[in-house]
């Protein structure tokens, strides 16, 4: 038998279950996956057995409450054969045939023992190192007891524990759900939850409740239920990562821009670009990336509110040839649909840029369609709190573009980031000559001297033009900005 202080693990074939877990279950334990029906225990449990049988070991999966040919079409849909598995049907024809003197569909005290037998016999003949129990909710009807339905699961949790096998027994939450009596005998619980959105698809999450003689992470996981299994997005802990780095300031391409920022950007730093729809956000971030790209960096775009062709097709038109660099597979642009993406699939697709394309610039368009894809705003900032930092410790530049509701007059923001920010850029309207133009100043920077004076800039088929400091602005930060001094402006592309 395996001890709790040097534990067999294995691997549950669940992709990041194993991380959360720590490395993985302790062999030869009982443990309970709970989850109400759709959740996906069925699909969870097959990825068990499956991963153990390219281990080599024997898998059994026994159902009181699915046929194996229910169970072999689910495989079907994942692409998986259970030809490797041994399956056990408790309800069959025979059991049904009314000729037959008992049948384990009667709840009596006799048929649940028959049922146990049953079992029993399966291990005994086939010496499984898996085991798959499908579900408790059938053994609790036939127990009818509370006290015979325990009494039972303990018999088969010694049992099993006997025969050196690793078992999950599955249930359906149809019972009490204040009744812990299974949490209390099994060595470790997973509880599995769906919950239906007004708009978009559902999310699924997971939690391990709890799992004696390892650490493992808590708290709920993301996870996806898709063709391959389920995928678990494991909750993104920043102080767990980091990264050697140097911390050289890198140009935005723009030297005037460089001189409004004290620099440039540097590594291991988010700036937060705020201002109006239509100011020149996007576009500005275009051009820092531009330049980290044409030094040697890659980067990856996450793309919330606009077509990735509008997006070519707009920067082309200022210089920017982003297709040269995606064919050469420096840029990464990915179109994100908040209504069917969960926040820990976003941290993971992060976190795969940084580990596994190797990219040393993200930017994210924007965090208002972000925010959409949340279940509340006071959980957006702790993720971004924990997604943040881990980019700052992994050496990475972060651009963050967010949109504020209006164009002038008082302008606010759906979520305010300046605090999590280290430098803000902010982009406003002015009226100036009859004409409206539009100013960049920046408000906050944690790594520099930056440039406290206010500039004009313009975007052009030229690139992106920043003017010199403009003096007797007024009305900036009330959102209604109007210049009248005497610093020569930037030429209009009408003159």
């Amino acid at each position: 038998m395996t001890s709790l202080d040097d534990p067999t693990r294995i691997p549950t074939g669940v992709s990041g279950l194993d991380d959360i877990l720590g490395g993985g279950l302790t062999s030869h334990r009982v443990y309970l996956v709970e989850g109400t029906p759709g959740t996906g225990k069925t699909t969870l449990s097959l990825q068990f057995l499956l991963e153990g049988a390219r281990r080599g070991e024997a898998g059994l999966y026994i159902t009181l409450s699915e046929t194996a040919e229910e169970l072999s079409a689910v495989a079907a849909t994942h692409g998986w054969s259970l030809d490797p598995l041994s399956l056990f049907e408790l309800v069959n024809q025979g059991e049904l045939d009314p000729e037959r003197e008992q049948t384990i569909l009667h709840p009596s005290e006799v048929e649940l023992g028959e049922t146990a037998r049953e079992v029993m016999k399966q291990i005994e003949e086939l010496r499984p190192s898996r085991v798959v129990f499908d579900s408790l909710s059938e053994m609790r009807l036939l127990a009818q007891n509370p006290l015979r339905y325990r009494r039972q699961i303990l018999a088969l949790k010694q049992f099993f524990a006997s025969r050196d096998c690793t078992v999950l027994m599955l249930d359906d939450r149809t019972s009490d759900p204040n009744d812990l009596q299974l949490h209390s005998i099994a060595h470790g619980v997973i509880s599995l939850e769906q919950a239906a959105r007004d708009f978009g698809a559902e999310r699924r999450r997971l939690r391990v409740v709890k799992m004696r003689g390892i650490k493992f992470r808590g708290g709920y996981h993301d996870f996806i239920l898709d063709r391959g299994g389920l995928t678990v997005f494991p909750r993104l802990v920043a102080a767990e990562h980091g990264a050697e780095f140097a911390p050289k300031v890198a140009s935005t391409g723009t030297p005037e821009l460089d001189e409004l920022l004290g620099g440039g950007l540097m590594p291991g730093t988010n700036t937060l670009l705020s201002g109006p729809s239509g100011v020149g956000k996007t576009t500005t971030a275009m051009f820092c990336i531009r330049a980290a790209l044409d030094r040697g960096e890659r980067a990856t775009y996450f793309l919330f509110d606009e077509g990735i062709k509008t997006l070519l097709v707009r920067c082309k038109a200022l210089g920017i040839d982003l297709a040269s660099y995606i064919e050469r597979g420096v840029l990464d642009i990915q179109q994100i649909d908040p209504a069917e993406l969960s926040p820990g699939e976003f941290t993971s697709r992060a976190r795969g840029a940084v580990e596994k394309s190797g990219s040393t610039f993200i930017c994210i368009d924007s965090l208002n369609a972000y925010m959409q894809a949340m279940p509340g705003e006071q959980f957006l900032l702790l993720q971004m709190h924990e997604l943040l930092n881990y980019l700052n410790q992994s050496g990475i530049t972060t651009m963050l573009i967010l949109g504020q509701h209006g164009l002038v007059g008082d302008m606010r923001s759906d979520i305010d980031l300046s605090y999590l920010s280290d430098t803000i850029l902010l982009f406003r309207f002015f009226e100036a000559k009859a004409e409206v133009r539009t100013a960049i100043s920046v408000v906050k920077s944690r790594t520099s001297s930056h440039e406290r004076s206010i500039r004009e800039f313009k975007l052009g088929a030229g690139g992106l033009e920043v003017g010199e400091a403009l003096r007797d602005f007024e009305g900036v930060l009330s959102g209604l900005p109007s210049y009248k001094g005497d610093t020569a402006l930037l030429q209009s592309s009408t003159n």
